[in-house]
């Protein structure tokens, strides 16, 4: 005879209990199952936007040349060939050095890179848990 289980009997106390560990485990499991599921589908989609902006970021690097290229020779019919190279290479210089000292003073604003506020949040949970604070 076999132990099929009868959806009409209730059951006692004690064997809803003992079946408890099983369910919260089999619940943490099918969690963590969903949880895979949903972060493979959403890094996917991450993966084919990230794509696409490496490609729009090239196709930019080669406009910003030609753009750089007509400069030269928008500037070449004033100047010497020479000399308006050697002008927007130097304002394009001039546009690198006030990127860097802005970059460098947005990284300095960012160091360091410790989330402070997560970290007094969580900090001040696991002493209200403890009962230390609130």
């Amino acid at each position: 005879m076999t132990n099929i289980p009868n959806p009409a009997r209730k059951k006692s106390l004690g064997e809803l209990l003992g079946e408890l560990p099983g369910l919260l485990t089999k619940l943490v499991k099918d969690e963590i199952e969903g949880l895979k599921r949903e972060i493979t589908s959403r890094l996917a989609k991450l993966g084919v936007g990230a794509a696409l902006f490496v490609v729009a970021a090239l196709l930019g690097f080669f406009a910003l040349a030609v753009l750089i290229a007509a400069a030269v020779l928008g500037l070449a019919t004033v100047f010497q060939p020479w000399a308006a190279a050697l002008i927007v290479a130097g304002a394009l210089l001039v546009i690198v050095a006030i990127l860097v000292l802005v970059g460098v003073r947005s990284i300095k604003k960012g160091i360091p890179p410790v989330p402070e506020n997560s970290v007094d949040s969580l900090k001040k949970d696991v002493n209200a848990i403890k009962g230390l604070g609130r």
